[in-house]
């Protein structure tokens, strides 16, 4: 039997695990450039451990149905349409307090309550909504901020989106960084950049997008990471979904080596989020092996692991369906709002 099957994240005829204790946010560190001069990154290197991520590793049966159900309790539910209305938004916050079927629940003995997802993510304007509609629940709502997607609005109406959020109620902030900064190595006003967005957020934790489909160059994505943390970032993101390239297993490996690194220089801990792309049960399924193999278990909680899905937690729903039932339904069956 591998060891991925025989960890468990959550029993199944029982209550869920329970959450990692509380992590201490991630204070920052002054800006030293030398940290960025030492760090470079094998691509071919990266590609041959990525490529081993769902091949090594077999989950089945109740396994995969206790990584999957955890898996869900780390989704950012998320809506970022241009379409979005209040009515849509509110439907969102009530899937996520509901994320799966309560007869599916039951069937693998669960309370209908026992499983939420870890955030609802949406633009500013619905903040208020989703606080309002998610109250009592415990779960926070993550407004996406700075300009987002782009990030080229005035730096002081940045501040003032996020200063916004916070005061409708929103406990996460995930902010866009300044391209520009990262494709012209400007490390110091990346960091001078952060380290603003992480002052105007307050008592709310600090999520950093760093776009990295229009980055590209895996080193660059590694300093970007590395300088964001050094300012203060709670969590580092890969994309804001919106890229043509959005999350990729590759990013995600350079990614969580250096929250590893910066973990072993400082202590802290730093969460993270890889968004876009991810929609179906097999990839979330590798994305959780990679945090275990790579930062472990700690890493497997909302606390310092999401996703940023929409459609990825109708096929998880699909796939508990089928563990249960030994039939796959349709997708209609199982909406997300």
């Amino acid at each position: 039997m591998s060891e991925a099957s025989t960890n468990s994240l959550v029993v199944l005829r029982g209550a869920p695990a329970q959450p990692a204790a509380h992590v201490a946010r991630n204070a920052g560190v002054a800006f030293d450039a030398a940290w960025l001069d030492a760090l470079r990154v094998n691509q071919s290197a990266v590609e041959r451990r990525t490529a081993t991520l769902g091949t090594r590793r077999a989950v089945k049966k109740d396994a995969q149905a206790a990584w999957l159900l955890k898996a869900i309790t780390c989704i950012d539910l998320t809506t970022l349409n241009g379409d979005d209305t209040e009515g849509r938004v509110r439907r969102l916050c009530t899937k996520a307090r509901h994320p799966v079927r309560a007869d599916l629940l039951a069937a693998l003995g669960f309370a209908p309550e026992a499983i939420t997802t870890g955030a609802v993510c949406v633009y500013h304007r619905f903040v208020a909504a989703a606080v309002d509609a998610l109250a009592g629940s415990g779960i926070p709502v993550a407004a996406v901020s700075t300009g987002f997607p782009a990030g080229l609005n005035p730096h002081a109406l940045k501040l003032k989106e996020i200063e916004a959020s916070v005061k409708d109620g929103a406990e996460e902030i995930d902010i866009v960084v300044t391209r520009e900064y990262v494709l012209t190595g400007n490390w110091r006003a990346l960091y001078d950049e952060v380290r603003e967005f992480r002052a105007a957020c307050g008592d709310a934790h600090l999520k950093a997008i760093l776009a990295t489909g229009d980055i590209r160059v895996l080193s660059n994505i590694a300093r970007a990471s590395m300088v964001c943390m050094m300012a203060g970032a709670d969590f580092i993101k890969t994309s804001t979904g919106k890229e043509g390239t959005n999350a990729t297993l590759d990013v995600s490996l350079v990614m969580v080596r250096m929250i590893r690194e910066y973990r072993e220089r400082t202590g802290a801990l730093v969460g993270f989020k890889p968004a876009g792309g991810v929609s179906n049960a097999k990839t979330a399924l590798a994305y959780q092996i990679l945090m275990k193999e790579e930062l472990g278990r700690p890493w497997l909680e909302p606390e310092l692991f999401r996703f940023g899905a929409s459609s990825l937690l109708a096929d998880i729903e699909r796939q508990l369906e089928h563990h249960v039932s030994g039939r796959y339904s349709a997708f209609h069956r199982h909406p997300v709002a």
